[in-house]
């Protein structure tokens, strides 16, 4: 066993993977933006870990992952061990590795963050496990024994996922149901592929597959199946719907040709890009009443300042647009986003208005958007939740000139009817209710119906559905176990 270096953070400065060129990222690239540590480099890094008592970026985490404990097996080389012990608490590692907002989780919590710089723990993340399974390592399953019980998870994105994997570590067999071609959710249709290479996902499936778990895609509940038959036949059904219903605003002229809403205009070119459909079929709900206009040479404004919106303007950048602006109606230091995205985006020739609110957009003709008219903002009083609201200023307003503009302002669950229909209730936001009033956690209003994710929370993080699809497995397995044997130790510390 190597011997901790204690102060190897004083002589080592915090790196990160090497970036792709930001020429070929202005030309059209969409390759992963990080490259990968090699194994020198990974342990060079994970050695400037301190080993904290009480480590605050395992606190700030999520997932609660053992970071300090497989960053110090990356220091020993010890990359298998360290892979197993990432899964223990995280069923898509790689994932959270890639797409996480590090520098508001783990990375922010760091106790060298502010004069030293963090540990980079999502690239090494991500180097645990790509190394892991190129070389080979498989979850050991081993020892798990058959229960004979069988769950249906309606939803492959990362709740869905995440539960699957965790039940089948159980013993309890899992069949996942998705309305579209491929699994991910989000992360195989909305994240772009500059972020989480579509490959990634295909190697997630087939560990999954060959745990156990059965992909049934291109199903969609209501349509091509009932729930009914899924009650009847399973003895639990997981939901992780996510959450798909358009924030728009109500902005006067939003109905006009070149305003998107941002999920859409993800989807359709993660799609085009990553081949699986040259045309880019509109995702679901859009199909009759939404094409995606070719942004070459466009002036594009991007209205949000999250990390959706991030999305959009840095994929406007990779689709020739000739200028790309994003307005955001708080300042900078109040943006929803990662601040690590924020400056990609920016090193990439983005534009950010910040202090900006939309008021309309503009047309010149009646048909086709012009502008967008904003009115500059100050941020007022915190109110009780502490957050500052904008406030207009008079006599601010001005228009900025634009021939796409693409509307990210978020996004909120819905309650389909095939799910109303069996009395799962929703909050006034669209949230499915869970669990309370002697319901397990996850639970709804009909025993055998779970649910975690987005659908649950509204939009969030891929590691916050993560964690609830994980957490909801547990309380599965409580469920439809109960009275057959005891439940497994990796889903009682869940």
């Amino acid at each position: 066993m190597s011997k901790k270096q204690v102060f190897q953070f004083l002589d080592a400065p915090r790196e990160m993977p090497r970036k792709l060129p930001l020429a070929l990222r202005t030309a059209g690239d969409w390759n992963e933006l990080y490259g990968a540590f090699a194994q020198t480099e990974a342990a060079h890094q994970s050695g400037r870990c301190l080993d904290c008592g009480n480590p605050y970026c395992e606190a700030k985490c999520p997932v609660h992952n053992y970071i300090p404990n497989w960053l110090q097996l990356v220091q020993e080389g010890r990359i298998l061990e360290a892979a197993a012990l990432c899964h223990e608490t995280n069923p898509l590692p790689e994932m959270c590795g890639r797409v996480c907002p590090q520098d508001r989780l783990c990375e922010g919590a760091c106790t060298l963050n502010d004069d030293f710089g963090a540990v980079t723990i999502g690239a090494v993340e991500k180097y645990i496990v790509d190394t892991a399974f190129a070389q080979g390592w498989r979850p050991d399953l081993s020892k798990v024994v058959a229960t004979g019980k069988h769950v249906a998870v309606i939803g492959a994105g990362p709740a869905g996922l995440a539960c699957a994997d965790r039940l089948v570590r159980s013993g309890i067999a899992v069949t996942v149901f998705d309305r579209y071609e491929q699994i991910g959710g989000l992360m195989q249709f909305g994240i772009p592929s500059f972020k989480l290479d579509k490959a990634v996902i295909a190697t997630r499936r087939e560990v999954l597959e060959g745990m156990g778990v059965v992909f049934k895609l291109g199903v969609e509940i209501g349509r091509h199946l009932t729930l009914e038959h899924l009650l009847t036949g399973y003895d639990a059904v997981f939901l992780g719907l996510g959450a798909y219903r358009y924030t728009d605003g109500g902005l006067p002229g939003q109905d006009l040709a070149g305003v998107l809403p941002a999920l859409p205009f993800l989807v359709q070119n993660g799609r085009i890009v990553t081949g699986s459909d040259p045309h880019g079929r509109p995702i679901a709900g859009w199909e009759d009443t939404l094409s995606m206009p070719d942004l070459a040479g466009k002036r594009v404004v991007v209205l949000g300042g999250g990390d959706t919106g991030m999305d959009c303007v840095r994929s406007a950048i990779r689709l020739g647009a000739a200028s790309v602006t994003c307005a955001y109606r708080r300042d900078e230091a109040n943006m929803p986003g990662s601040a690590r995205e924020v400056a990609n985006a920016r090193e990439e020739g983005v534009q950010f208005l910040f202090n900006r609110q939309p008021l309309a957009i503009d047309s010149n003709d009646g048909k086709a958007a012009s502008g967008v008219r904003m009115v500059e903002t100050r941020l007022g009083a915190p109110d009780a939740n502490g957050r500052r609201n904008p406030e207009p200023i008079a006599g601010s307003e001005s228009v900025v000139a634009a021939d796409i503009v693409i509307i990210a302002f978020g996004f909120s669950p819905k309650v389909p009817d095939w799910l109303a229909a069996q009395g799962v209730q929703a909050q006034p936001n669209g949230r499915l209710a869970v669990g309370g009033n002697g319901r397990l956690a996850y639970q709804t209003g009909h025993d055998k119906l779970f649910a975690g994710g987005d659908c649950v929370r509204g939009a969030d993080l891929v590691v916050t559905a993560v964690q609830e699809g994980r957490d909801a497995a547990a309380s599965i397995a409580r469920m439809v176990l109960r009275g057959v044997r005891a439940i497994p130790a990796a889903l009682e510390s869940a």
